[in-house]
């Protein structure tokens, strides 16, 4: 085993092994070699959990409350999911690299450069968990409104938030083994509860529109929403659940089952989402409008199954965000991470739901994920494609090893960061921020896409154009170092 092995945060210990029902005790420091076990068809049911959220009827939602009809919503839908095949692409590094995708990260970025997408990383994960929290509140208060208590009053909300927050913490405190175990079963589950809600909405949809305002400019901005709601903002975690599989895992099987797992769940609820806003003319939030879709029999057990869903996918935000925030450099043990991370995502749920904003901040959130998110991806994606393989060790290596270069800061990576964002910023169209593209493009939003273009291509030259190579690498002994495709 490397010496750099059981560095990290996690123990390294014989207590570390991922078992059912036992707390996970490893954090980002390497899965041993004779750790890694498991096949890739479990991706399929782990991710097809996680997104079997009535968060993706949100995003569906919010598609045709923005103007869309329920047609054009379908083609906004169809290309935005197609970001899932990110996840699949960011999950084929886990085997051999045997550490998380923000570990993994430190290549392109330098161990000290990388800081800072970790911690983007980490912010991201908690407002999906937040966001998943105060939809749990919401919909605590719609059954207990069902069952005559009234539930508006602020100690009623704060004590379903605490109650959802205690049982949310179980599962991602577990870890890995668990998560994968109880999101199989938990897909058995939704599946064929989903199929019947589908079948009792769909005679109700308007095939028309509510609005019918939407041109092809504000179907870019529905692309985008999804595509940062769904695949892109899963593509962030992608090695953290293929790191326990061994390195000869065939890597078509993992980018297929991680890509197709969470493109068919979320793709589906959001079509179904999108069919109740045809029906439903205004809501605040997902899960005001519902008593008037749903036969009242259903609708309190569409509403704990809503809550399931929810704590399923945020189990593995949760999980994920631990991982993250060690890999900003926090020295705590994973679970105390989890639970740090759960408190806070406590708090900006209580002041989502007491704000009756949902909708608005969500969507505020989806849009403005896309400016860092896109060009990580991209550059995380293009080094890989360069390197193909990494000294595991020296990414888990607090100094760096021979991935640390000038300060511990590799300048492509940085540079074709900020240029990504700059190029996803001048396309953008969000309520909280207009790109000058954008303006001059009918209102637009082709972020996503100029994000991963720009920083990709940015990356791509400054590592294989020798004139660049040379202008970001001024010592010839740091340019030397960590080369891609010569070193590691």
């Amino acid at each position: 085993m490397s010496t750099h092995d059981n560095l990290g945060t996690g123990t390294g210990s014989a207590g570390a092994d991922n078992k059912l029902g036992h707390i996970e005790q490893r954090g980002i420091d390497l899965i041993p070699l004779g750790n890694q076990r498991g096949r890739p068809v479990e991706l399929f049911w782990t991710w097809l959990a996680a997104n079997s959220s009535v968060g993706y009827m949100v995003l569906g939602a919010i598609v045709v409350y923005s103007g869309l009809s329920f047609a054009q919503a379908l083609i906004a839908l169809a290309i935005g999911n197609l970001a899932f095949f990110t996840v699949g692409v960011t999950s084929l590094q886990g085997p051999q690299a045997r550490t998380s995708t923000f570990v993994i990260s430190r290549a392109s970025y330098g161990p000290n450069g990388n800081r800072l997408l970790a911690f983007f990383n980490w912010v991201t994960l908690v407002g999906f968990e937040a966001s998943s929290i105060a939809l749990i509140a919401l919909a605590g208060r719609a059954i207990l409104a069902q069952a005559g208590i009234d539930s508006s009053a602020t100690a009623v909300t704060s004590l379903i938030i605490v109650v959802a927050l205690a049982i949310q913490l179980a599962v991602p405190l577990l870890g890995h083994a668990t998560i994968l175990v109880v999101q199989r079963i938990l897909s058995y589950i939704f599946i064929p509860v989903y199929v019947v809600i589908a079948i009792l909405v769909a005679p109700k949809v308007h095939l028309g529109s509510i609005h019918a305002t939407g041109g092809l400019a504000l179907i870019t901005v529905a692309v985008a929403i999804v595509a940062s709601g769904g695949g892109l903002s899963w593509s962030n975690c992608g090695s953290d659940y293929t790191r326990y599989l061994p390195a000869s895992t065939s890597k078509k099987a993992i980018f297929w089952w991680s890509s197709l797992g969470g493109l068919v769940s979320a793709a589906s609820l959001e079509v179904l989402g999108a069919a109740v806003a045809s029906i439903i003319k205004n809501a605040s939030d997902p899960i005001a409008g519902l008593p008037t879709v749903l036969p009242s029999g259903l609708l309190v057990p569409f509403l704990v199954l809503a809550i399931f869903t929810l704590w399923s996918g945020n189990g593995l935000d949760l999980y994920s965000s631990g991982l993250s925030l060690q890999a900003l450099g926090v020295s705590l043990r994973r679970v105390y991470c989890v639970i740090i991370d759960l408190v806070i995502s406590g708090v900006l749920a209580a002041i989502t739901v007491f704000s009756a904003k949902f909708n608005v901040y969500f969507s505020d959130f989806l849009g403005l994920l896309i400016l860092w998110l896109a060009p990580w991806f991209a550059i995380y994606t293009v080094d890989w494609l360069l390197r193909r393989v990494y000294d595991s060790s020296s990414l888990t290596d607090p100094a760096g090893g021979v991935y640390r270069r000038t300060n511990g800061v590799h300048l492509p990576g940085v540079v074709a960061q900020l240029l990504g964002m700059a190029g996803a910023a001048l396309w953008i169209n969000t309520t909280v921020l207009k790109g000058p593209i954008s303006n001059g493009a009918g209102h637009s939003d082709m972020s996503v896409f100029m994000g991963i273009a720009v920083a990709g291509l940015a990356y791509w030259a400054m590592e294989r154009i020798p004139a660049l190579h040379r202008a970001v690498h001024p010592r010839p002994e740091v340019a030397a170092m960590a080369e891609p495709g010569v070193r590691a």
